[in-house]
């Protein structure tokens, strides 16, 4: 969900960026604020051994095997959140999925990660610029 213009926030610099989809996240790091904000791609992360990690026991009828393979993913990611986190690697996050994949992550993130979003944008952006995802990001704030 969006952030409201009337609870505008800065973003700080340093902010762990994570744009993601079922399929791949693009992490970057934030440089200056307000309308000087810019982004860095700090790496990319993709699914690995989606069928050793997947869920035990048999898949729901209503679930292809693509949405396990996305929910897998979620859980990877943020599995690999709770450990940046642990090593202090950012102290705010700005979290950007598509509506699916943001849930998936919502019920398989840590609560200290979850306590470290500034901003969550409901969106599909892994296929946008970084200096697109930037002023995406700076009118969101």
């Amino acid at each position: 969900m969006e952030r409201p213009v009337s609870e505008s926030k800065t973003i700080p610099p340093q902010t762990l960026v994570v744009i993601a989809d079922g399929h791949r996240a693009v992490l970057f790091r934030t440089h200056g604020i307000k309308d000087a904000l810019t982004l860095t791609e700090e790496r990319q992360l993709t699914p690995q051994n989606l069928s050793g990690e997947g869920p035990s026991g048999s898949r729901p009828q209503e679930q292809s095997p693509r949405d396990t393979d996305e929910a897998t993913f979620a859980k990877q990611l943020a599995a690999e959140l709770f450990t940046l986190k642990q090593a202090n690697k950012f102290e705010h996050m700005v979290l950007a999925a598509d509506p699916q994949t943001l849930g998936q992550l919502r019920s398989a993130m840590h609560k200290t990660v979850e306590a470290s979003i500034t901003l969550t944008l409901d969106k599909e952006l892994t296929n946008h610029s970084a200096g697109d995802i930037a002023a995406i990001i700076r009118n969101a704030a």
